[in-house]
């Protein structure tokens, strides 16, 4: 398989993802920005792959999504959570539903808590090994920290939604298993997160101290934390709802 991480300049702190399968020619870009729709499509013609599938993890709302954009201009399907309220064409994706580019296949895992709409992908190479090999977390599991509830309001309701969701879904997981986060420093979608772009879920079960507390101090801290809203929030998520009208 092939992993492409970029960081967008528009936005330093978020990271996003073109993963597949070189030998038959097949990928999948994950939470691509904007300003990266060309260079997503430069790296895809210079691996010889074709982007298949365009999946953001959630509806953003720090940056502008390329998603859309991206799906149209590379012949790809545009996929989000089936209960996504984009008003955009997308490919509904389940919860455990299956996306395969080659001998690569990506596990949708519904993760509610930093959005309603929100899933993580969990990976594997199949010309490798039939064990899992690595989280694309999205916004709902950071390195050294956990995503933000508050955005869209209901804070404990989804800081609740958010617990369940890491302790449910993903702490269970293999300790082997490699995390790569939708962000890192510099986002305003968690707080204290790390710099590093990536790490182990075994490191993060020993040393992100959010993932230590138990619920009631675990949403009373996720909740309770004051961070800035993204700017121009508002126009970010109307144009992220509704990208085919702007496109």
């Amino acid at each position: 398989m092939f992993l492409f991480q970029h960081t967008p300049a528009s936005e330093p702190g978020s990271l996003s993802y073109l993963l597949g399968c070189v030998g038959q020619g097949l990928g999948i870009a994950v939470d691509v920005h904007q300003d990266e729709i060309d260079l997503y499509l430069d790296v895809a013609e210079k691996k010889g792959i074709k982007i298949a599938y365009v999946i953001d993890t959630h509806v953003h709302a720090d940056h502008y999504s390329g998603g859309y954009e991206l799906a149209q201009r590379s012949g790809g399907q545009y996929a989000l959570h089936k209960d996504s309220p984009a008003q955009c064409d997308f490919m509904p994706l389940d919860d455990r539903q299956i996306v395969k580019a080659g001998n690569v296949e990506v596990d949708v895992m519904y993760t509610p808590g930093h959005t309603d709409d929100s899933i993580i992908l969990m990976v594997t190479d199949r010309s490798r090994a039939d064990e899992p090999w690595f989280l694309v977390t999205g916004h709902t599991l950071f390195v050294g920290s956990v995503g933000r509830p508050d955005l869209h309001g209901r804070e404990e309701e989804m800081a609740n939604k958010l617990y369940d969701s890491i302790h449910g879904r993903i702490l269970p997981l293999s300790d082997t298993m490699e995390i790569l986060p939708g962000a890192q420093a510099g986002s305003v979608c968690g707080a204290g997160i790390s710099g590093k772009p990536m790490s182990t879920l075994g490191f993060e079960k020993r040393y992100n101290a959010t993932l230590k507390l138990d619920r009631e101090a675990f949403v009373k801290q996720v909740a309770g934390t004051v961070l800035p809203e993204p700017d121009a929030m508002k126009g970010i998520v109307a144009f992220n709802l509704n990208p085919s009208q702007k496109s």
